[in-house]
């Protein structure tokens, strides 16, 4: 099984910590096992510090390999030795690599090599320094396994966290998706169906290009470089009231885009229519920034656009959040008696 993250992190850490401490720690003991070895025996003393030192700066450098066996080398040596140097050396030795080894190493490897040095030791109280040596093997091997299993735990619990938080931004693009579907819904087939439902047209030709217009777009049956004039000449067609259209030339934008100047444009003039009294409305279209800005207009009665009911989605959804979330914005001018502006832009500038 991979290990995560902080499983990883952890393991890297020890492993770079346990060569140097071995390193250190057997260099210390090794000084102060020459200060108590006998006079008669310093050459092997020192021999053995230099040979502790070599291996010293191997835990520090070489691969793991190279340090396994050099750390070895070096206890095996101290150990055999021993009769002729300080006691204390031999013991020390032993446990140090023991235990570091414990953070390095699997136990089948480092348990058959540890019964060899301790075979090999001509140590006073055999018994008790190999039953020392075991127990402290087996703590320190404890505690490792007890560290990598918290860490491993610690990389689930990320795991899952990171999977609520998935799926809750999955949850969210859903909800995302239903709002831009209500909107749809709100200006399209609903649409259609008051306005024939008023009496504004009953041309059988007309309601049937309204439908196959709006069942295209509901679908989403374009996704390449739209021209926005022509949908936006569909939106003034055959209006209630009067739309004074003005159009400048302006770049082929994404079809997503165009669908939503187009669904905000028509939402816009059938706001005026039903809310403004205006007879006329004004709608522009008119490059700006690589992208184009439609606004339209009117001078009817006008509203105060921060006493919005929330009940009133074709502003707040058909218009802002269907904007935004096509990159671009929407912006409403209004108060009561001057009219209203609506300013759509794409993109955002």
């Amino acid at each position: 099984m991979t290990a995560g993250p902080v499983e990883a992190q952890f393991r890297a850490a020890v492993t770079r910590f346990a060569g140097p401490a071995r390193a250190v720690a057997t260099g210390l003991v090794g000084t102060f096992g020459v200060v108590a070895t006998p006079t008669g025996a310093l050459p092997l003393a020192f021999g053995l510090l230099a040979l502790t030192l070599v291996a010293g700066a191997a835990d520090v450098f070489a691969g793991r390999g190279t340090a396994f066996v050099l750390s070895a080398l070096r206890a095996g040596a101290v150990c055999a030795c021993q009769p002729w140097t300080a006691n204390l050396w031999a013991i020390n030795v032993l446990t140090i690599t023991a235990i570091t080894w414990q953070w390095e190493y699997p136990p089948r490897l480092t348990v058959p090599v540890l019964a060899g040095l301790l075979a090999l030791a001509g140590l006073d109280e055999w018994f008790l320094v190999a039953l020392r040596v075991a127990v402290e093997s087996v703590l320190a091997r404890l505690a490792f396994v007890l560290l990598v299993r918290s860490t491993a735990r610690t990389d689930t619990l990320r795991a899952e966290r990171a999977a609520l938080e998935r799926a809750e931004t999955l949850a969210r693009d859903r909800r995302r998706r239903e709002r831009e579907y209500l909107a749809l819904l709100h200006d399209t087939a609903s649409a259609t169906f008051l306005t024939v439902a008023a009496g504004a047209t009953a041309d059988p030709a007309a309601v049937a290009g309204y439908a196959a217009r709006d069942l295209a777009i509901l679908t989403g049956q374009e996704d390449a470089p739209a021209e926005l004039e022509a949908g936006l000449r569909a939106v003034v067609a055959d209006r209630r009231s009067t739309v004074d259209a003005h159009w400048e030339q302006v770049p082929l934008i994404p079809a997503a885009a165009a669908l939503a100047l187009v669904r905000a444009a028509d939402e816009a003039v059938r706001n005026a229519e039903r809310h403004s009294g205006a007879a006329r409305v004004a709608l522009h279209l008119a490059p700006a920034r690589a992208g184009v800005v439609v606004t339209i207009s009117d001078t009817g009665a006008g509203f105060d656009p921060t006493r919005i009911p929330a009940s009133r989605r074709g502003v707040r959804v058909s218009l802002v959040e269907r904007m935004r979330d096509a990159g671009g914005t929407a912006e409403i001018r209004s108060s009561p008696g001057a009219g209203t502006t609506v300013t759509l832009r794409w993109p955002d500038a």
